[in-house]
């Protein structure tokens, strides 16, 4: 089978798309500085991104959560990620927490989707 990559650099893929399967990058916030708005962000990348290779979050196999402050910002991440999944369609999910690559990140998701 073909690998097939986007948005790559000499480190990483924003997205690479393996046979019916779609594996994203992290996903990393852009200018919000609470957890709800960061997650927003993060969920409107993996949004484009899915689009971008044949796919949406309704064909979200498993995601990985990974929070800064898990004690903090749970209940808060939670709470968007629950409203931007479709009713019934929820993947497989790790939530864990993690020192981030940058201090102002608070939420990171990677996730793998079945193409549509």
């Amino acid at each position: 089978m073909t690998l097939t990559r986007f948005h790559s650099n000499p480190r990483l893929s924003g997205a690479v798309i393996y046979g019916d399967l779609v594996f994203l990058s992290g996903q990393v916030p852009g200018h919000s500085t609470n957890v709800e708005g960061q997650t927003r962000e993060v969920l409107a990348k993996i949004d484009a991104l899915l689009a971008e290779t044949g796919s949406d979050k309704d064909h979200l196999l498993s995601a990985t959560i990974y929070l800064k402050n898990i004690t903090e910002d749970f209940a808060a991440m939670n709470e968007v990620w629950s409203a931007w999944l479709s009713p019934g369609q929820a993947p497989s999910r790790t939530t864990v927490q993690a020192e981030l690559a940058r201090p102002q990140l608070l939420v990171e998701i990677t996730v793998i989707a079945a193409r549509s």
